[in-house]
């Protein structure tokens, strides 16, 4: 299958994906604790009669079954060097079905006819497409696998989909952005057949790492995704808003494929009640809100998509935007850089050029002074942050990488990746779990094909510096013809007029008294001849002069009035900040006059400078530093329970609040709960010998039996320990009968069950009950992304926790009463 064959599915209106396949193999007998992949291959005529259900249900893409036939989530099966045979067994099931399908109705090969009243009347082809999901693991830096690991792994799959046959990609039920682009990337790579990818979000509109749809859809239609949207997460209904918000950014087909309703208990069985009916019933909104592309996830049978295709059949589909938007991310955070828009500006200090202290943490491998820099450039006002590691003495390839980790999970600004090396750069823009913007490309003939060639790839914008081989350009007329030649060329690679940005060459006016006119120039020939926006490195301007605050802020407001989009500068700067915000007011930008008065009251860096050092290490995640501060209290006679009743626990509350607000997202929390570990392990030894606060009580948790995910139960582990508690962890897929036995040994106070999938949720129930037979006293507290409240009520568990912050709370407040 081409992408021109995949685009032109959509032109006789929605194409209609298949149904859950666990579902069905679930009904068919498959344990719950089963390897989905092999218990597959073992029972081919169950797959092969579910796909075939799909196919007569409308479907026009089939999902081959491989959703975790990948080696690392393979491995905890011990089936990692089955890969190969599990992946071309599970397709060619899938192609029996088609094949089969196709003789039975009389088509052509790889067709068969329609289902529903025009059987008789028209053909349609069959695609299959390779099912690849996340792995099970947590990216770097706040987990321990690599992005190259991930890729490598994607890869390896990827090939033996495409040997084996598929029409086309589709990568789902991804939480993670970063390990979403990892695949997309791995499969760029070895093939060239269509990709469409979907992500699962939570209540709050966002992953599971904090991603909002409005990200996910720019970073992966900028990659070169065919189609983006959302699958799992919930109902239809619930869909709606983060397919409508996906739609405002689109230029591909969007598609959504949600679960029949949330779970719900009926005896000892998880059920999805919605009927068929009412899901096509709200499936018609979401082709209202713009997806294209529309099936069913968890508890969805071949019902639910034959009314699905019934009641869509005929409506009309929302066409792609043509115009692309000039959008930059990060992995959390979206900035659009709009020709009238409010003023960007671009913090230039993560950069070593001139700074000696920096340089020296650098070469020692320490990024406080980073971290800094990007908490106080966020907070004095920039939008995008450069990211410069150039200088002798370290390896700059290695060096950017870690310093783009330290800052992404650190602030929510997008990044400017600033480095002159075709191989520096490319490594950055794999790394980075966003959309990037280049500085720069310049028509220098050993590079600027490379760089164009990384935009394109990576689906980065680029800042177009009027450079060639010889220099400055002499005059005027001479940079105008580089910028137009960068400009052809950047259109022949494929790239989009919005993707450019137009450095307008900020000499010094100290040797060039024209330097100031001259740039006025290039900013108004783009913004008002090219429909440009302009960029410049404000400091150049005032190089040698005395005063240059005054001369940088006057240059600054001069060239915002001729037009200038953003500007490369220290936001620290008040003066210049300040000049900043006033003319965006005066130029009457959006919302620019309420931003002046917020800028100018502005009172969080009081209340942050009045923090102990302690509680700001946790709060901003600062774990290289936590011990000197601790131990600094020490010295001067503060105990160690103190320390953690005084600071590191109030510390760590207000974290699970910013958590809470969606102020922090997972990034965050994971950095300051391994602070607070790092300070708690610390003091831990010191407790036992000085002080005698009392014990806190023994916790259980587990992941219950058949259930092999762990990211939420490791997050709960690690927030009950840094909150003091005893933790005995059991892992993943542990029989009730071991967590209880093991609670009654332990005189546990609570037990803490996870479950991410229906499938295995009754297992809950299973430990409620033999607790109770056995007369287990411990508190049982129950979640994970598919668990309610209701559901806790349900099996008779003591409460439910939505997240790891919560826990502790609900924890507390079990223990208290």
């Amino acid at each position: 299958m081409t992408k021109q064959e995949f685009r032109q599915l959509l032109e006789n209106g929605p194409i209609i994906l298949d149904g859950a396949m666990g579902t069905g193999l679930m009904k068919a007998g498959m344990p719950v604790d089963a390897c989905t992949e092999e218990w597959a291959i073992e029972h081919p005529e169950v797959v092969v009669r579910i796909q075939k259900e799909y196919i007569e249900a409308g479907a026009q893409i089939l999902y081959a079954p491989t959703f975790g036939a990948n080696r690392i989530k393979l491995a905890e099966y011990g089936l990692e060097n089955q890969i190969e045979v599990l992946n071309e067994a599970l397709v060619a099931l899938t192609k029996k079905a088609v094949a089969q399908m196709t003789e039975e109705r009389g088509g052509a090969c790889g067709n068969v006819e329609t289902a529903g009243e025009d059987f008789a009347k028209q053909k349609r082809k069959i695609y299959i497409a390779g099912d690849m999901t996340m792995t099970g693991q947590i990216p770097y830096p706040v987990g321990d696998v690599e992005f190259e690991t991930f890729v490598e792994v994607y890869k390896e799959q990827a090939r033996l989909l495409a040997d084996a046959g598929v029409d086309l990609f589709i990568v789902e039920t991804m939480m993670s952005l970063q390990e979403c682009r990892a695949a997309v990337i791995a499969i760029r790579e070895v093939s060239d057949l269509p990709i469409m990818a979907t992500l699962t979000y939570n209540d709050d509109g966002r992953t599971l790492y904090g991603t909002p749809p409005e990200v996910a859809i720019n970073v992966l239609q900028s990659l070169g995704v065919d189609a983006v949207g959302v699958n799992c997460s919930t109902g239809p209904e619930g869909m709606i808003p983060i397919v409508e918000k996906m739609a405002e950014y689109a230029t591909v087909p969007l598609i959504a494929k949600p679960n029949a309703g949330l779970p719900e208990l009926d005896g000892m069985e998880t059920v999805y009640r919605m009927t068929p009916e009412e899901f096509a019933s709200t499936g018609c909104k979401l082709i209202e809100a713009g997806a294209s592309l529309v099936g069913g996830c968890c508890g969805t049978t071949p019902a639910h998509v034959k009314a699905l295709a019934e009641a869509v059949k005929g409506m009309a589909i929302r066409k792609p935007l043509e115009q692309h938007r000039r959008i930059l991310t990060s992995e959390r955070k979206l900035i659009e850089v709009e020709l009238e828009g409010n003023f960007l500006v671009v913090g230039e200090r993560i950069n070593p050029t001139g700074k000696k202290a920096l340089q020296a943490e650098l070469r020692e491998g320490k990024m406080d002074m980073v971290r800094r820099f990007a908490m106080e450039q966020e907070a004095g006002g920039a939008a995008l942050l450069d990211i410069n590691t150039g200088m002798s003495g370290i390896d700059e390839l290695a060096m950017t990488k870690e310093v783009i980790y330290e800052v992404s999970s650190t602030v929510d600004c997008p990044l400017v990746l600033d480095t002159s090396h075709i191989d520096v750069m490319e490594a950055a823009l794999r790394a980075y779990p966003g959309r990037a913007l280049i500085n720069s490309i310049s028509l220098e003939s050993a590079k600027c094909d490379a760089m164009l060639t990384l935009a394109k790839k990576y689906g980065a914008m680029f800042i177009l510096l009027p450079l060639s081989d010889k220099g400055l350009p002499e005059n005027a007329s001479e940079k105008l013809d580089v910028l137009e030649q960068i400009y052809a060329k950047a259109m022949e690679y494929g790239l989009a007029h919005e993707d450019i940005i137009v450095d307008g060459l900020v000499t010094t006016v100290g040797a060039n008294v024209a330097a100031g006119v001259e740039c006025f120039d290039t900013i108004a020939y783009c913004k008002n001849d090219r429909q440009l926006p302009t960029i410049c490195g404000l400091s150049n301007i005032s190089f040698g002069l005395p005063e240059r605050g005054t001369v940088n802020s006057t240059f600054l407001t001069m060239a915002m009035a001729k037009g200038l989009t953003m500007a490369i500068a220290n936001p620290c700067q008040e003066q210049l900040m300040n000049a900043m915000f006033a003319a965006d007011m005066l130029l009457h930008h959006p919302n620019a006059d309420v931003n002046y008065i917020a800028k100018m009251n502005r009172v969080d860096s009081d209340e942050e400078n009045s923090w102990h050092p302690i509680y700001r290490d946790v709060v901003k995640g600062n774990g290289s530093v936590i011990v000197e501060a601790v131990q600094a209290e020490l010295s001067a006679g503060m105990k160690a329970e103190a320390i953690i009743n005084e600071h590191l626990i109030p510390a760590i509350n207000y974290v699970g609040q910013l958590f809470n607000d969606n102020k922090y997202f997972l990034p965050q929390l994971i950095r300051s709960a391994n602070t607070m570990k790092t300070a708690i392990d610390y003091v831990e030894p010191l407790l036992e010998k000085k002080d005698s606060g009392k014990t806190l009580p023994t916790v259980i948790i587990a992941t219950v039996k058949g259930d092999i995910h762990d990211i939420g139960k490791n997050l709960v582990v690690l927030m009950m320990k840094n909150y003091g508690y005893p933790v005995i962890d059991l892992g993943k897929d542990v029989p009730a009968e071991v967590i209880v036995e093991t609670a009654i040994r332990e005189n546990a106070a609570v037990i803490g069950l996870s479950a991410l999938m229906t499938t295995t949720m009754m297992r809950m129930q299973d430990v409620v009950d033999l607790c109770k037979a056995r007369g287990c006293k411990a508190k049982i507290v129950i979640g994970g992304a598919c668990i309610t409240e209701d559901f806790a009520t349900e099996i008779g568990a003591d409460a439910y926790a939505k997240d790891a912050a919560d826990t502790v709370r609900v924890v507390e407040r079990l223990l208290n009463k």
